[in-house]
């Protein structure tokens, strides 16, 4: 009871707040600008990608909470193209094969329950030749924090819908069969327990 009141009450709120901090908002062009045409959103959260985004025709808001995607109303007013709210996970996207030319994620993969799943499933849905751009927080390579981020990750999950702090998010990534185009990780100052992955990915044409 607690716990579902605070998911639907709560927590879409707090994550509205701590997703606009300035330092996040300096990574989002780079990572949400490189996406054209057919565009699926995962984890649309709030709508605080919509500004970045250039030469699309469509976008599909994957975001299984209605509650924030109430709160992303007053950022979805403001664009010229439409934006179509999917409300599943992305362990199961209604969306056909070879359906989409962009897919972007922004500090997602680290709340989906089964991370493997849904990025087969947004391999699935790309087009060949299509690209999937990221920003993620994961695994420390160092030994100290990685050991502080899997103590912390219970606290993290309850607060923060399921957030993970120890996702090995490279291997995920190379495993579900994307082709990495390029990835750069680095440690978040302002966050000094979360390491950071942002990247492009390629599916290839087969």
């Amino acid at each position: 009871m607690l716990k579902n009141f605070y998911n639907k009450h709560i927590l879409p709120k707090f994550l509205d707040f701590s997703m606009r901090k300035k330092e996040l908002e300096n990574f989002r062009p780079s990572v949400v600008g490189i996406a054209s045409g057919i565009v699926l959103e995962i984890g649309f959260g709030s709508g605080l990608n919509l500004p970045y985004y250039k030469n699309v025709t469509k976008l599909y808001a994957l975001e299984p909470s209605a509650e924030l995607y109430k709160i992303a109303q007053k950022e979805i007013k403001n664009v010229s193209f439409p934006v179509e709210h999917l409300q599943v996970s992305a362990e199961k996207i209604p969306l056909p094969d070879n359906s989409v030319d962009s897919v972007v994620s922004t500090w997602t993969l680290c709340t989906i329950p089964r991370p493997e799943i849904a990025l087969k499933e947004i391999l699935r849905v790309l087009k060949p030749g299509g690209k999937f751009s990221f920003i993620e927080h994961g695994k420390s390579p160092k030994n100290f924090t990685a050991k502080l981020q899997k103590w912390l990750t219970p606290v993290s999950k309850f607060i923060g819908g399921g957030c993970h702090l120890d996702r090995e998010i490279d291997r995920l990534i190379r495993e579900a069969g994307f082709n990495i185009q390029k990835m750069e990780q680095f440690r978040e100052k302002f966050r000094p327990l979360l390491h950071g992955y942002k990247g492009v990915c390629k599916k290839l044409n087969t």
